[in-house]
């Protein structure tokens, strides 16, 4: 039945392949996210024009969450869609589509001008089994959105910001992304990080052990305190920051992002908010929070791979990158624009985010990674309802077992 669905799907992509050839400029189209600052238009039409009529990009526009972006790709690259020429791929996709044969390695001259200036943990995320499948277009990591009028001192631990949430009482609100959905997993994640530990100890089996009890525990303190929003379990990305630029709130961990949506718009509030690094677990050591952000894949059924990935070296030269930190606050995968003058004044904060990047922990990097996700999600979920040592236990159990394909999920 599946085999006859995925037939069927390829008979209707197969009309939407893209144009070009001998009598004009091949048309390459780029399936990604709608970005709210323009700045994806901006370098496909820059790229357009600077590939001497050998290449048009088309952005095709994917669903807003990750979910409905994954759902989309896996249909159409399982059907052998020759129309999805460049993708914009979630860092956590790389196993995935690598291991499915959904995407082309990178190599040779391609790979050595990515890697070059090139920061070390993005370039780990578009890796597989030693290879290269994604070159990094942005990087992105959280950091702590706090209101300097309410907080002099921006708190260096987790502790510390339950503290004085609970001292300002109904201003003291910390913003996080709980509900049952990646943001908890990058949470529980960016915790066990910080705490020395890690989701896998091979690809086969689970870690967790003692930093899971740890990052749990957090979890669980912050849940049944009065510095929790109500209604925490149901928030994502957006509705934490939307509490915070409200002035609800005098916390978020949230992506540089929304620094540029809170100036333009909620003023007031921006006029009050400063930036520190994501809290730490353990006093006197550093945070890791989990690096996210988009790496440029391209699509294994592709009819243009030459003209492809010259243009996935252009939407994530300089210019581009920069254009889109400046205009987006998209934090960049090339090591030396966080020095860039414009940059810094756009995003003052640069400096510490390069920081966040060189030490920030990956998600486990494994084709099983979507199911390993579910299984934090339903467990961590409500937060409310966690027992550190036997939420730890269980987690570990349904994280091998979805590693071992054991119908969990």
């Amino acid at each position: 039945m599946l085999a006859g669905v995925a037939a069927g799907v390829f008979i209707v992509l197969a009309g939407c392949g893209g144009g070009g050839g001998a009598k004009g400029p091949a048309t390459l189209n780029w399936y990604v996210f709608k970005d709210k600052s323009g700045s994806f238009d901006y370098a496909a039409k820059q790229c357009s024009k600077q590939s001497g009529g050998k290449y048009t990009i088309k952005i095709q526009l994917l669903p807003a969450d990750a979910d409905g972006q994954r759902e989309q790709l896996v249909r159409r690259l399982a059907a052998k869609d020759s129309s999805i020429d460049l993708i914009g791929m979630d860092v956590i996709w790389t196993a995935e589509f690598a291991e499915a044969k959904w995407i082309k390695p990178w190599s040779g001259a391609d790979r050595a001008r990515v890697e070059q200036g090139t920061l070390a943990k993005p370039l780990q995320t578009a890796s597989y089994k030693g290879t290269l499948w994604g070159a990094p277009l942005n990087s992105n990591a959280q950091v702590l959105y706090y209101r300097k009028d309410l907080v002099p001192n921006p708190p260096k631990t987790w502790a510390e910001m339950l503290a004085q949430g609970q001292k300002l009482g109904a201003k003291g609100k910390i913003e996080v992304q709980a509900a049952q959905y990646e943001g908890l997993t990058v949470w529980f994640n960016s915790l066990l990080g910080s705490a020395g530990g890690q989701i896998l100890a091979s690809p086969e089996k689970a870690a967790l052990g003692p930093p899971a009890v740890a990052a749990l525990d957090v979890m669980k303190k912050l849940a049944i305190s009065p510095a929790a929003d109500p209604s925490m379990s149901n928030a994502k990305e957006d509705q934490a920051n939307i509490a915070f630029e409200g002035g609800k709130a005098a916390f978020q961990v949230n992506y540089p992002a929304f620094y540029s949506t809170i100036k333009k718009e909620a003023p007031k509030v921006f006029a009050v908010t400063g930036i520190a690094p994501w809290p730490s677990v353990t006093p006197g050591q550093p945070s890791h929070t989990t690096i996210g952000g988009i790496n440029l894949g391209v699509g294994a059924f592709t009819k243009h791979p030459t003209e492809a990935f010259a243009a996935a070296q252009c939407l994530r030269n300089r210019p581009n990158q920069k254009y889109a930190q400046v205009n987006g606050s998209f934090a960049p995968s090339i090591a030396d624009l966080f020095q860039d003058p414009d940059v810094k004044k756009a995003q003052p904060f640069s400096l510490l985010l390069k920081v966040a990047l060189e030490q920030a922990s990956l998600r486990p990097v494994t084709p099983a990674y979507t199911d390993i996700s579910l299984a934090v999600q339903k467990t961590l979920s409500p937060p409310s309802g966690i027992d550190p040592p036997s939420t730890a236990k269980d987690l570990k159990s349904k994280i091998d077992k979805a590693l071992k394909s054991g119908g969990l999920l």
